[in-house]
């Protein structure tokens, strides 16, 4: 394709020269002949400082400046906005052609979207799925990477899953995906919102921003149905963008609600009113927000075409979601969950969850990751202080900092509250002084990896995972 017709995908642009682009680069290190070389402004580079490079090496160049190279060049206002519109254009605009649920919110987007997917199968579509765990469709898996893959990535995988037959996409669309404009292009058919606590003020600053991403997914050019959680107060202004739309809770008034029949650590039982349509649920989850997370996908599901009985048997066929609330196993009695819970309010729900049906006591064990937002570690500390009966402190994904001044800001805010609790930095190391711990009728909480399979340390990804690390001390312990 040539770079003068990709360029007619975009209002505002300036081309110079002409190239046949046969692949897109957002790396100058593997930029070849034929290439087409994104440039923009990041938090952390410049993309143009490599832009020269990208083009010794071949490659024509996208940039939000004029730039002194001799090979053809693009400049446009946004190079995030370009490389997402040009990405759909290269690979033939495969999101035409596919019907799409996006879900964003703090916590709850990975369960919500297994639990969409799940039900949309049950109705006779063929479903993609990409998120946090990576992605999967026709019985092919894609390895996680980011929640929402660069535009790039993200509409080649999505060609592939149209080639592949692919009727129906359900997507994690995360605050940074939406800030950045990936998904742009893409015209969602429904968009889910779970809730909206603190996260991520390390890249938006401050919980205004934070939100006006968000606000991004549901604005009417881009979704044609909202589907909006009347539990948080987020919702309210949601709500004046002014697209078509539905509510779901448990405390507020909504269109889908849910009764809860029947809890155990072994799942739930509801009876979901949606629009009037009564349906019993059976959920292999725990916990109120799961329940709130299925009404979500159960209210978006009855909206693009599922029935009841679709709805029970895709909710009741999700025997569980990777590392979110996910029994691992049992030690002395106890029962041992692992969850991806890395905000105050992932740390509460889980913890509230697992307090209403704990017989003994609940111990947590858990971080905070570095080179992250500092403010919530304190709050993280009291917030497992409040809740938990014993807490070990240690290591999470340390990434450039030290973790034993992480540890240390955890320990500021639990030790305003309580003073049942002990550090131990390795992560493995804690785990096995937890499980040493517990007695009959205890539960232990292990969280803020979940399904993770690396521990970030000083750059380097090294190969971990918390139910791995379970079962091999249960094992030696045995």
């Amino acid at each position: 394709m040539k770079l003068s017709e990709l360029a007619k995908e975009l209002s505002e642009k300036r081309l110079v020269g002409d190239a046949e682009i046969k692949a897109l680069c957002t790396d100058s290190r593997t930029a070849e002949a034929g290439d087409l070389f994104f440039c923009f402004r990041g938090n952390a580079a410049d993309a143009h400082d490599f832009a020269e490079d990208a083009a010794a090496r071949g490659a024509s160049v996208v940039c939000e400046r004029d730039l002194p190279l001799s090979c053809a060049r693009l400049i446009v206002p946004d190079g995030r906005e370009a490389m997402a519109r040009l990405s759909a254009a290269f690979y033939g605009h495969p999101e035409r052609e596919m019907r799409f649920a996006g879900v964003t919110g703090t916590n709850g987007k990975t369960t919500t979207c297994h639990l969409l997917a799940s039900i949309l199968r049950e109705t006779g579509r063929n479903v993609g799925l990409i998120g946090t765990l990576g992605a999967r469709y026709m019985g092919r898996s894609v390895p996680p990477g980011l929640t929402t893959p660069d535009p790039v990535s993200l509409f080649s995988l999505l060609a592939d899953m149209r080639e592949a037959g692919v009727q129906d996409v359900v997507m994690e669309v995360s605050a940074h995906a939406l800030a950045l404009r990936k998904t742009l292009p893409i015209l969602f058919d429904a968009g889910v919102f779970t809730n909206l606590t603190r996260d991520h003020l390390d890249f938006f600053g401050d919980m205004r921003a934070y939100g006006e991403a968000k606000k991004a997914l549901f604005a009417p050019d881009r979704c044609k149905l909202a589907v909006y959680n009347a539990d948080d107060p987020f919702t309210r202004e949601l709500l004046q963008i002014g697209t078509p739309h539905l509510l779901y809770g448990l405390e507020e008034p909504a269109d889908a609600f849910a009764l809860i029949e029947e809890e155990s650590l072994r799942g739930t039982r509801a009876l979901f009113n949606l629009s009037d349509e009564l349906c019993d649920a059976e959920l292999a989850l725990i916990g109120r927000h799961n329940v709130q997370n299925a009404l979500a996908a159960a209210c978006t599901a009855q909206a693009l075409g599922a029935d009841p009985d679709q709805i029970v048997r895709g909710l009741s066929g999700v025997r569980g979601v990777e590392g979110r609330l996910e029994r691992v196993g049992s030690y002395g009695g106890a029962e041992i969950f692992v969850d991806f819970a890395h905000t105050p309010d992932g740390l509460e729900k889980a913890l509230g969850a697992l307090r209403e049906l704990c017989e003994g006591r609940l111990v947590l064990l858990f971080g905070c990751g570095g080179n992250r937002d500092e403010g919530k570690r304190k709050v993280m500390g009291e917030t497992a202080a409040r809740l938990a009966d014993f807490s070990v402190i240690t290591s999470d994904n340390p990434r450039f900092e030290d973790p034993c001044a992480i540890i240390s800001a955890i320990e500021e805010g639990y030790r305003a509250v309580s003073k049942e609790y002990v550090a131990v930095e390795e992560r493995e190391k804690a785990i096995e002084y937890a499980l040493k711990l517990l007695r009959e009728g205890d539960v232990l909480l292990i969280a803020g990896k979940g399904g993770e399979t690396y521990q970030e340390i000083m750059g380097i990804k090294f190969d971990y995972n918390d139910k791995d690390t379970v079962k091999k001390i249960i094992g030696k312990l045995a």
